[in-house]
């Protein structure tokens, strides 16, 4: 297995080998032979949209590996097409994460909804990454792929995938895809979903046993009252039976970062259904159609950025978080937009000198906290999808000093899983399978200048 570590990439000139190296080891020893935990300490199971940069970083390592990450969580999506943000993995003990598979109850609760039987998962979601994933993979080697019929089996599952989200979870009727928990979006304790927190009552301290402070600082992590209210969202979930249409959704908002995602997403379905020689115009349509609705929803001229809609008081979130810079990533936003996000992209709220990364959150704002996961640190994983989207729109210049901060920051953090934007202090666990995928990819794939990086064929 540790031969992938000396195999030859294809690396871009002038790459660093000793941080390949260092990516290598990390993927390898993240690797459990289905699928790679996030954090062997923090994170032991699988999760969704992780796997999905997993898999874009291993494509450079092991395209049969990359396959195989996103074909093990496919294998648990769920009847209505959700793919769950959680795959546990049986042999961890159930003290080991909360909420653990006894909390969720997936094969029962979720029994209504199309919960696979086994293995147990959580119930609710994350970004869709994966059919951009999905494609990069089959990118990296089209024949083996094609042998192993890599993209026909994968596109109906990813097809559903996004059907799900673009009809049980409208919740709003404004053609976006909601969440329904702070969890889904990826972004726990933004400061974006505190006001829709507010109104949750917190499940009692004596309710549940947080695992994650035994692997990190409680400095770094959400509050004991977040949690509370995270348990609380969850079990109204769980017991409403996982269905959308039964669930009261205490807490409902149209993310920027997530429906951006589902509208590459749809780009990449659409480049998918050609190679498959199928009709890709349904999915160029509707990404179309998405890009209109995400404008029109949630761009914020004033604020120079995408901002989250409160689906309980139908108003935009005010406050500035990088979800609202990843909408980069669409390609054919209407003129000016693109403009004015890279001007507030550099800044004063989202240029931070110390480590050349995005801070997570305004660094004027008011809930600003450098050390506090969503809350201010930045994070290798939004810093890939901004350059991405900055190559996407030819602000080439951007792009590379953006790839360029992730690669010296991965390297000198130990693979962080964030890191402080004022100080560049490590933050989280270290050796985290998504910065070091990513790293991975930057390394081998530093892009086309002057070249718009949609997806196709």
């Amino acid at each position: 297995m540790t031969s992938l570590a000396d195999r030859p990439v294809r690396p871009a000139p002038g790459t660093d080998q000793a941080l390949r190296r260092g990516a290598t080891g990390v993927l390898l020893g993240n690797w459990t032979g289905a699928s790679t935990v996030p954090s062997r300490t923090l994170y032991p199971h699988q999760w969704s949209w992780d796997s999905a940069f997993v898999a874009i970083g291993l494509r450079h390592l092991s395209v049969r590996r990359a396959q195989r990450e996103l074909e093990s969580l496919f294998a648990a999506q769920w009847a209505d097409g959700r793919v769950p943000h959680i795959v546990f993995n049986p042999a961890v003990p159930e003290d080991a994460y909360f909420p653990g598979p006894g909390f969720w109850r997936s094969s029962r609760a979720g029994h209504p909804a199309g919960a696979p039987p086994a293995p147990e998962t959580s119930g609710i979601v994350q970004p869709p990454v994966h059919a951009l994933a999905a494609w990069l993979v089959h990118r990296a080697d089209p024949d083996r792929s094609r042998r192993r019929g890599f993209l026909a089996r994968l596109y109906p599952r990813l097809t559903a995938w996004h059907d799900y989200l673009l009809t049980r979870r409208d919740l709003g009727g404004g053609g976006l895809a909601a969440v329904v928990h702070p969890w889904e979006p990826g972004t726990d304790n933004s400061p974006c979903w505190d006001r829709a927190l507010a109104r949750v009552e917190p499940a009692p301290p004596d309710a549940f046993r947080r695992a994650d402070l035994a692997h990190g600082r409680a400095a770094d992590r959400p509050t004991d009252l977040d949690y509370g209210r995270y348990v609380r969202l969850a079990a109204d979930y769980r017991e409403a039976g996982y269905d959308d249409r039964r669930a009261a959704h205490g807490f409902a908002l149209e993310d920027p970062c997530f429906n951006a995602l589902l509208i590459a997403g749809e780009h990449a379905l659409a480049a998918t259904a050609r190679a498959l020689g199928r009709d890709g115009t349904p999915h160029t349509a509707r990404a179309d159609a998405l890009t209109r609705h995400l404008v029109t929803r949630l761009w914020d001229a004033d604020a120079g950025l995408f901002r989250a809609r409160d689906l309980r008081t139908d108003t935009l979130v005010p406050e500035r978080a990088v979800t609202g810079l990843v909408p980069l990533i669409v390609p054919h936003l209407p003129a000016g937009v693109a403009a004015a996000l890279r001007a507030t992209l550099t800044g004063p709220g989202f240029r931070a000198p110390a480590t050349g990364l995005v801070p997570s959150y305004d660094l004027t704002g008011p809930a600003f906290d450098p050390q506090r996961y969503w809350r201010g640190p930045a994070w290798f994983n939004t810093a890939w999808l901004i350059q991405r989207g900055l190559r996407t729109h030819r602000l080439d210049t951007d792009a590379e000093r953006l790839r360029r901060a992730v690669l010296t920051e991965a390297g000198r953090t130990a693979f962080a899983e964030y890191v402080d934007p004022v100080t560049g202090t490590p933050r989280g666990a270290r050796h985290f399978s998504w910065t070091a995928a990513l790293a991975l990819d930057l390394l081998c794939d530093p892009g086309t200048p002057g070249t718009p990086d949609t997806p196709v064929p």
